[in-house]
């Protein structure tokens, strides 16, 4: 049954299992609602990089912090809709764009923004977008274009949150997930796990997502890149196994939304993302970045499918995320 009313004791019940029981229970419940065999392929691009207002701790796109990344303004859209086109003909079926701002804002470049998104619908992809807060309007314009899903992360707790961003509250970023659902656009949230929290704080940002009044439809599990200049930049390399058990907490939690294996994939071997799917996670970000940091290559991600038996997941396929909701 999928719940949205579990508590902390209950998840930290989960979190703390022993890794190899939370693993088996995990795949128990992924086989119960996805198909084990599908991976959804996501291609990430950086429409408009750097020189963001925002202080995230972990960010190298923010303009006060001097992390060698250069600000280029928002891209042409056709120069998008080929990067898409590529994207498409190595597999993915997912297209987000990501622009670097505080929020959106009701001006031209906005405009364009909703041009990209009609021309990367009209590809037959899902056309996902992750541009900062979102008012309700601006959700009702993106969906109109055409928008299928947005990208907004929790990043931590809600304890913890104040020591990695000051520039918006956690309830800022309730809000405009609020906002998105209240559009009909599916909703991407998760977080980043390295970010100097502890346990508590992983099952607690854990917590608020699975008591939503609807599970996200696609849940990512990151892991910190440190980059030189940012204040994060110290922060030790998290291990691959407090991933597997973030990944398996989340699917039992989260039965039918997508849980993408995200940033820090470029530093696992193909045992250890073996072990990630095996946890549940059904979706990943395929193509050389993730923004500005590193990711595997397409034909990499080519060459473990066909190892593990996986194939990429159609687009727009229906989810079950709501079930006999308790709470």
């Amino acid at each position: 049954m999928i719940r949205n009313n579990w508590t902390k004791e209950e998840i930290e019940q989960i979190y703390h299992m022993p890794l190899l029981e939370l693993v088996y229970r995990a795949a128990t419940v992924h086989r119960e609602y996805q198909d084990t065999a599908e991976v959804q392929v996501c291609t990430l691009l950086s429409i408009k990089t750097g020189g963001c207002s925002e202080d995230c701790a972990y960010c190298p796109q923010a303009a006060r912090y001097n992390t060698g990344v250069d600000v280029k303004a928002l891209m042409k859209t056709d120069d998008v809709l080929t990067y898409a086109k590529r994207a498409r003909e190595a597999g993915s079926t997912r297209f987000c764009m990501g622009a670097a701002w505080r929020e959106v804002r009701d001006n031209r470049d906005f405009d364009r923004v909703l041009d990209m998104v009609k021309g990367v619908n009209e590809l037959g992809m899902e056309v996902c977008c992750t541009m900062g807060m979102l008012t309700e309007s601006q959700a009702a314009r993106l969906q109109e274009a055409g928008l299928h899903a947005y990208n907004h992360n929790l990043d931590t707790s809600e304890e913890h949150y104040g020591d990695i961003i000051t520039t918006r509250t956690y309830d800022d970023r309730l809000n405009t997930l609020n906002n998105v659902r209240k559009a009909g656009i599916s909703v991407c949230s998760g977080g980043i796990i390295g970010l100097g929290e502890s346990h508590d704080d992983r099952i607690g940002m854990l917590h608020t997502l699975s008591t939503l009044p609807r599970h996200p439809e696609s849940v990512p599990i990151n892991a910190l890149v440190p980059v030189a200049g940012t204040p994060l930049q110290d922060n030790q390399k998290v291990d691959v196994w407090d991933m597997v058990r973030m990944i398996a907490t989340a699917r039992i939690l989260m039965p039918g939304s997508m849980v993408r294996l995200s940033a820090g994939r470029n530093e696992m071997n193909v045992t250890e993302q073996a072990f990630c799917f095996m946890a549940g996670a059904n979706s990943i970000f395929a193509g050389e970045k993730l923004l500005t940091t590193p990711n595997p290559s397409f034909e990499e991600d080519q060459q473990m499918f066909q190892l593990l038996g996986l194939k990429p997941r159609e687009a727009f396929k229906p989810q079950v995320l709501e079930e006999a909701c308790a709470g």
